[in-house]
């Protein structure tokens, strides 16, 4: 019986894998189809570019795009495998060898955890590397005209003191995680906390101690506006400090986050953001694990008895009001009106136990 009950959990086991490939690459297939379409599109009036320019550049970017359906592949995986064993009566064959539905439920719980490790671990790191890599391609891509970049995201602002006074720059797009940036436009203030001159430059630079602001305009009251090929703007900012104000949480690796969030805190930033993203990794493979639950829990029933349509419903919207949930504690984080530990595990304990006690009332109720 132990041997019949091992093969038959590896034999599931290896059925929701297969399944979870099939979904994540389909997925990943159709992201990058689109994406590769819709850049295409918008580098139409670009001259001089070449398809495996903008093919690199899409592709690199795919993969983090991809890394927020993880959690949907799984839930859909879980429902079609198991729906597909209740077709062909296998789950009842299960159930007569003496299996309960928590013994062919595991395999699948199991295998998720490692994917979310896997994903956790090594996916994240690689998708935030080609993440950044894509940025670089896309800043080489459309040249010298950024405004083509803007459309992916709102402005960015940093904040710096230095024994001159005070400077806010604000950039269109970053790339290098903050230490290069396009559209600067940079407000200068004396040490007394007056307005000096306000500077408009096509690129900056970080380099040690400096800014070097690239095709500057600067503009002083009472003087005409100045052009400077390049001009220098002193600064304290550390290439971590920067980094800390523009790279985003989902463009820093996973192995990385601690460091960031350590700076953040030595720096006097806020670094809410970043702890709730390290947490959000952490939770994958049980948030996973969640997913499967609520797949089991409306797609074990016998395929005979009918109602597959409302039993795949169900799933979709479960899956779906629990992306609601994690997206409105994400905002109460980043808000800090939620501690991000709170944020990051409350969908995971929300999905698995609606999941675990909708299985215990069917199977054991």
């Amino acid at each position: 019986m132990r041997i019949l009950a091992g093969t038959l959990a590896r034999y599931f086991g290896l059925r929701f894998l297969s399944a979870v490939l099939l979904v994540f690459v389909g997925i990943f297939a159709l992201v990058a189809l689109l994406d590769y379409v819709e850049l295409m599109r918008r580098t139409s009036d670009v001259p001089n570019v070449t398809a495996s320019l903008v093919f690199k550049t899409s592709f690199y970017r795919v993969p983090q795009i991809t890394e927020q359906f993880l959690a949907f592949c799984v839930l859909i995986a879980a429902m079609s495998s198991y729906l597909n064993l209740s077709r062909r009566l296998e789950l009842v064959v299960a159930r007569s060898a003496g299996m309960s539905a928590w013994q062919f439920i595991t395999p699948a719980v199991a295998v998720a955890f490692v994917i979310g490790v896997i994903a956790t671990t090594l996916y994240n790191p690689v998708s935030a590397t080609l993440q950044e890599r894509s940025k670089r391609y896309e800043a080489e891509l459309f040249g010298q005209t950024p405004s083509a970049l803007r459309s992916s995201g709102g402005t960015l602002w940093v904040n710096q003191r230095t024994i001159e006074g005070q400077a806010i720059i604000n950039a269109k797009t970053s790339t290098n995680q903050g230490i290069n940036l396009n559209g600067v436009t940079v407000f200068t203030f004396n040490s007394e906390g007056h307005f000096n001159q306000r500077i408009e430059a096509r690129a900056a630079v970080l380099e040690p101690g400096v800014w070097r602001l690239l095709d500057a305009r600067i503009y002083e009251l009472g003087v005409l506006p100045a052009d400077r090929a390049s001009y220098p703007l002193k600064t304290n900012l550390t290439p971590e400090q920067v980094r800390e104000s523009f790279a985003t949480p989902e463009a820093v690796p996973f192995w990385e986050l601690p460091q960031y969030i350590n700076t953040a805190e030595h720096a006097g930033l806020g670094a809410a953001g970043y702890r709730l993203q390290f947490q959000k990794l952490l939770a994958r493979p049980f948030f996973l694990s969640a997913m499967v639950f609520l797949a089991a829990a409306v797609s074990l029933r016998f395929f005979r008895f009918g109602g597959v349509q409302k039993m795949v419903l169900s799933g979709v919207a479960a899956g779906f009001l629990l992306y609601v949930l994690s997206k409105v504690t994400d905002d109460m984080s980043k808000a800090e009106l939620m501690h991000p530990v709170a944020a990051a595990w409350m969908p995971v304990l929300v999905g698995g136990l609606t999941g675990f006690i909708a299985l215990l009332y069917q199977e054991d109720g």
